[in-house]
């Protein structure tokens, strides 16, 4: 049973959310061939403030 975490930067909607889901959940029956029922994704969006690159935070930029 695969499990997938992806973690994003708030400010996707809900319907990109979903093509993300469908298209990953795709990509791994075909890599994996299992069925999509055993394909399980989580999302976690976070605030700008919790994400850093480079050294300065998300929202400062």
């Amino acid at each position: 049973m695969p499990i997938v975490q992806i973690e994003l930067i708030e400010g996707r909607t809900v319907e990109q959310k979903r093509v993300l889901a469908e298209k990953v959940t795709k990509a791994i029956v075909e890599s994996l061939n299992c069925p999509e029922t055993a394909v399980s994704i989580i999302m976690r969006d976070m605030k700008t403030d919790n994400y850093a690159k480079a050294g300065k935070l998300w929202c400062d930029k």
